[in-house]
C-alpha cells in the first residue's frame, strides 16, 4: 500500500497510549497515515521495535537514546512545555551493543533520537551528551542507517552549531534534524550536510517559524507529530496522535502557497527516501 502521509517522528510506544495503542494505530492506518515510533532510551526503543514488528507495513522505528537521557535529572513541565506531568530520567550510558543488536530488525529505520540538549548548563551533562551523540553516529554510519537529530539550545550552550561541528567531523551518514525550532542559518548548517528538516503541530499555533517553513525546500522537509506531545490546532492541550499529521502537512501548504496534496506527496517521498520504506 502506498500511504498518503507519513508522520515521521512519533511516541505511539509511550506509556500515554497504553489504553488505546492498538486504536491510535488502526486510525492512522486506515486514513493511510503510516508513521515511525522513535525510542528514547532501552526500554522505549525496545518496545518501538516491538510494535513496528507487529504491524506488516505502515509502523517502522528508530533507536537510540535521547540526550537528556544521558544522566539522572528531573525534567518539569516548563522545561516540557508545559504539557503533561514532569518525569525523572534514570540516566544511561549508551549500550552500543545492545542498540546494534536491536537494529537488526528491518523494521529499524534510523538511530535516534540523538543529539544535544542544551536546556540546562553543566558540563558533565554536555560531556556525557556528546559523548553518546558520536557513539550513535558511530554505530548509524556502521549500519548505514539514517540519525534522528534532537537539538536544543538554552543555558547550556549553542547546540546546533555544537551538533553541526560535530557531525561533519564524525557522520557519514545524514538524517533528519526533528522538531527544527532553530532560525533558517541554523537550518542551514543541517542541509548543508544533507539532512532533512521535520515540523510539528507547532507551525499551526504560531507564527514563529512561518519564515523557517518557507525557508526549507519542499524537497528537504519532512511533517512529524512527535506524539503524544504537542498537538496541532484544533486538538491542542489534548493528547497529540499520528493521525493529527495532515493538520501539520496543510499548515506547511498554507506557508508554501501550494496544495495539500502537493506536501503530502513531497514530504511522503523525503520520507520514504531518507529512511529506506
Amino acid at each position: 500500500m502506498t500511504p498518503q502521509l507519513i508522520d515521521a517522528h512519533a511516541h505511539v510506544n509511550f506509556a500515554a497510549f497504553d489504553a488505546d495503542r492498538e486504536a491510535v494505530i488502526e486510525r492512522a492506518l486506515e486514513a493511510g497515515y503510516w508513521h515511525i515510533n522513535v525510542g528514547t532510551q532501552k526500554d522505549t526503543s525496545q518496545s518501538a521495535v516491538n510494535l513496528a514488528n507487529t504491524y506488516d507495513e505502515g509502523v517502522y522505528a528508530v533507536i537510540g537514546l535521547h540526550p537528556i537521557h544521558t544522566s539522572a535529572s528531573y525534567h518539569d513541565q516548563a522545561e516540557l512545555g508545559g504539557e503533561g506531568p514532569g518525569f525523572k530520567s534514570r540516566g544511561e550510558v549508551f549500550d552500543y551493543e545492545f542498540y546494534r543488536e536491536l537494529a537488526q530488525s528491518q523494521k529499524v529505520v534510523g538511530i535516534g533520537e540523538c543529539g544535544l540538549d542544551y536546556f540546562r548548563p553543566g558540563e558533565a551533562d554536555r560531556a556525557a551528551q556528546q559523548t553518546a551523540f558520536k557513539e550513535q553516529i558511530r554505530l548509524a554510519s556502521e549500519l548505514g542507517k539514517p540519525l534522528m537529530l534532537h537539538l536544543r539550545p538554552g543555558a547550556g550552550g549553542p547546540a546546533y552549531e555544537e551538533a553541526a561541528s560535530i557531525l561533519k567531523s564524525e557522520s557519514k551518514v545524514a538524517g533528519n534534524a526533528h522538531f527544527f525550532a532553530g532560525t533558517s542559518e541554523e537550518a542551514r548548517l543541517f542541509l548543508d550536510l544533507g539532512f532533512t528538516i521535520s515540523f510539528t503541530g507547532v507551525i499551526t499555533f504560531t507564527t514563529d517559524y512561518d519564515d523557517l517553513v518557507k525557508y526549507v525546500p519542499l524537497d528537504r522537509i519532512l511533517v512529524e507529530t512527535d506524539c503524544p506531545y504537542v498537538a496541532p490546532k484544533p486538538w491542542r492541550g489534548k493528547r497529540n496522535e499520528p493521525v493529527y499529521v495532515a493538520a501539520v502537512a496543510s499548515r506547511v501548504a498554507e506557508l508554501k502557497g501550494m496544495s495539500v496534496e502537493q506536501v503530502a506527496t513531497a514530504t511522503m517521498a523525503n520520507t520514504r527516501r531518507l529512511f529506506n520504506i
